[in-house]
């Protein structure tokens, strides 16, 4: 056994508890085993300290090595010299492969400015997960145009006020990202906020017209008793052992709940009780929209401002995406249910046996590989920027007969104002 302290070491803080923690512990601990020159100490920050931790320890010369999160903060972080460029210390041809090889959805989550700040090591896809029986009953299948999703929903939960047990779907008033992407939106061009884009006013009101079918009231109501459900119980599935539906029929949802799926599956047949099938597919375009679009995020390494083991980190970093071995990055995407940022670790046979045993997942690691999937804002002040886009897009449910427009330009204006002060503030965020 080589001699551990002769090591350089490699400070690594992430956000992962639970199982997740002992996935991300193997990693490291492959990793470790797979050489001698570093050694990856991980240390798990779970919960909402990470940053504050982050910031004091750059602030006092001792930051760690490498930083994993999944919140839109490269931007900030990049604009205010928190995090150092890849550029920096990774040869360009190496950089400029690695890069070529990712998904283009995992490349938008680490470029800021023309420069990699970031690189991704998992995705997060969001589609339209639906009960697959339910529809097969009433001959009807899952849509494909917005036009067919807006006729199935309305046959499935006919409008009116009513309460009632269950609806098609309801829209999330923090999901005019990904319907704003799918009718061919466009949130920002350079630093200008473009909020105003037509299709984001199209999706918007398309969302809006489910708070005029059905009440903005009936629908709050309705979203409270989702927060009832026993543990953390996906909305989609049924409750009672009796029921072949949950609280949905169609939910706009990621991959990770494919997993509550297929327990519950394993569930009902453990009781030997039937069970309704289940299917995904892309989010249903309108006229003039994006195929196989969305709104996607993920798991991103950082490297601070004063990192002592770049090189190190930038070495763990290959290992963890499949840079330097696809196989094992496949085995660490199927124990962690984590989509692969490359196309060769998704071909890899172990991976492939993964998506051939989860269907459902598979669907998503489609979807990853579409040029239409986008990030949020890659601008300084992007957590702001979501924060009132969401608050706004909220607000205009409350009003199913007011027009969108003011709220709209009111809350563009506001975000525009923050973006300037920022880089009026530019780099004076830490001594």
């Amino acid at each position: 056994m080589d001699d551990i302290a002769s090591r350089e070491e490699v400070v690594f803080w992430h956000f992962w508890g639970g199982k997740d923690r002992d996935v991300v512990d193997d990693v490291v601990k492959r990793f470790n085993a797979s050489q001698d020159k570093y050694f990856v100490r991980a240390i798990a920050m779970p919960g909402n300290n990470l940053d504050t931790k982050l910031f004091l320890s750059i602030a006092g010369g001792d930051p760690p090595d490498l930083v994993n999160q999944d919140d839109p903060i490269v931007a900030d972080w990049a604009y205010r010299g928190i995090i150092t460029p890849f550029d920096e210390f990774v040869d360009a041809t190496e950089l400029k492969r690695v890069n070529q090889t990712l998904f283009p959805a995992a490349q938008k989550l680490g470029q800021f400015d023309g420069q990699t700040f970031a690189v991704a090591n998992g995705l997060d896809i969001r589609a339209l997960i639906y009960n697959k029986s339910f529809l097969a009953e009433r001959n009807l299948t899952a849509p494909q145009t917005l036009e067919q999703f807006d006729q199935v929903c309305k046959q499935i939960s006919p409008p009116g006020n009513e309460p009632r047990d269950f609806y098609a779907y309801l829209p999330d008033s923090r999901r005019l990202w990904t319907w704003g992407f799918v009718h061919g939106g466009r949130f920002l061009s350079g630093d200008d906020v473009q909020l105003n884009d037509a299709s984001i006013v199209a999706a918007l009101r398309w969302m809006k017209q489910f708070s005029a079918w059905y009440g903005p009231d009936q629908i709050a109501a309705f979203r409270r008793g989702d927060q009832s459900l026993p543990g953390k119980t996906f909305p989609l599935l049924p409750v009672n052992d009796q029921d072949q539906h949950g609280r949905y029929i169609f939910t706009l949802a990621g991959q990770w709940n494919t997993r509550d799926v297929v327990d519950f599956i394993n569930r009902r047949k453990q009781k030997q009780l039937p069970h309704p099938e289940f299917g995904v597919c892309p989010l249903p375009v309108p006229a003039g929209g994006r195929q196989h679009a969305g709104w996607v995020n993920g798991n991103i390494f950082v490297i601070p401002r004063g990192a002592k083991s770049k090189t190190g980190a930038w070495e763990f970093i290959k290992f963890w995406i499949g840079e330097t071995n696809a196989n094992d990055a496949a085995r660490t995407c199927a124990a962690g249910g984590w989509i692969p940022v490359s196309r060769q670790v998704v071909a890899e046979p172990y991976f492939q046996k993964f998506l051939a045993d989860n269907p459902l997942f598979r669907r998503y690691v489609e979807l990853a590989q579409s040029e239409n999937q986008f990030t949020y804002p890659m601008v300084p002040g992007a957590t702001f920027f979501v924060r009132k886009v969401n608050a706004m897009t909220e607000k205009v449910f409350l009003q199913p007969n007011a027009p969108v427009e003011p709220e709209i330009d009111a809350t563009r204006q506001l975000i525009q104002n923050q973006i300037s002060r920022i880089r009026q503030q530019y780099r004076k965020d830490l001594p």
